[in-house]
């Protein structure tokens, strides 16, 4: 990519949890990056997606959504959106054309002038879901919420419309200057943390409502099976607090964690582009979202 006029520079999407953001990333580099789940507080690490195009180059971080913390792995989750927004260049403000703004989405419009350095844009997310005057009621709303919007753009993650008017858009926020990675990169997540991701992402499938927030991931091991050509083993481990959530995770005779290992191959093969042997091993570490010794194991 040549350095004439090019632009690069980082933008991340900020908003309550479950606006949209890691699936609206997703569809802006054309890949699944980051995991997507229905339950508040899937994204727990700033996440990296790159994309290419023709003018230059965005980065797209990706970080948890803002929310009320109730244990320590919250509050560590609250500050490293705080850190991601005070390094980026442009701030998307996500709001869902499906839901009223509330008191949540005013509060975190108003902590962006924290953040003078970037500049600050506005997105009514999941449009696919609403009628035209309930995206134009929503589009109200979040004009409203600050002065300082540089655009407001209704979008859908689903259908891909406005994306690239988006991406035009962020794209002409950012400084001159030339791209940060090589152009077949789309994302500096390592193959280890994007397995990890994938087991938790199947993990979460339809468990109920306060266990996702005690579910997470960790990998022993990523090797070719020796003497076995296009075999990769993976042994894993499913994370959670209690016994009691053990038992639901591997669920009767076992065949809730054979669910979960089945999801997680399928994706798991085109990601390491061989065939899969997945080990899960479901482990207790008591109380580990509220633990500074457990959630730093953890990587938190």
């Amino acid at each position: 990519m040549s350095d004439e006029k090019t632009r690069s520079g980082f933008v991340t999407f900020v908003g309550r949890p479950n606006v949209g953001k890691s699936t609206l990333m997703n569809a802006l580099v054309g890949e699944k990056v980051a995991i997507t789940s229905d339950k508040p507080q899937t994204t727990r690490r700033a996440i990296r997606g790159i994309i290419n195009r023709p003018g230059g180059q965005l980065v797209v971080v990706d970080t948890p959504g803002v929310h009320r913390p109730r244990t320590l792995l919250g509050q560590r989750l609250n500050d490293l959106v705080e850190q991601v927004l005070g390094d980026v260049d442009v701030i998307a403000f996500c709001a869902p054309a499906d839901e009223k703004v509330g008191p949540g989405d005013r509060r975190i419009a108003e902590s962006l002038s924290d953040y003078p350095h970037a500049k600050k844009i506005a997105l009514v997310t999941k449009t696919d879901r609403s009628d035209r005057d309930e995206i134009m009621q929503r589009l109200m709303e979040v004009d409203s919420l600050r002065e300082d919007w540089a655009a407001v753009i209704p979008l859908s993650s689903v259908s891909g419309e406005q994306l690239e008017v988006l991406a035009d858009e962020v794209l002409a926020l950012m400084p001159e200057g030339p791209a940060l990675y090589p152009d077949d990169v789309v994302t500096d997540e390592s193959t280890e943390d994007r397995v990890a991701e994938i087991i938790r992402e199947a993990a979460l499938d339809g468990v109920r409502d306060e266990l996702p927030h005690s579910i997470a991931v960790t990998v022993d091991d990523i090797a070719a099976r020796e003497g076995r050509d296009g075999l990769t083993d993976v042994y894993a481990n499913i994370v959670v607090e209690r016994d009691s959530q053990k038992a639901i995770i591997i669920g009767h005779k076992g065949s809730r964690l054979r669910d979960v290992g089945a999801r997680a191959r399928a994706e798991l093969e085109p990601l390491l582009g061989t065939r899969v042997y997945l080990a899960l091993h479901v482990r207790v570490a008591k109380e580990w979202q509220r633990d500074p010794k457990q959630l730093g194991r953890l990587g938190f």
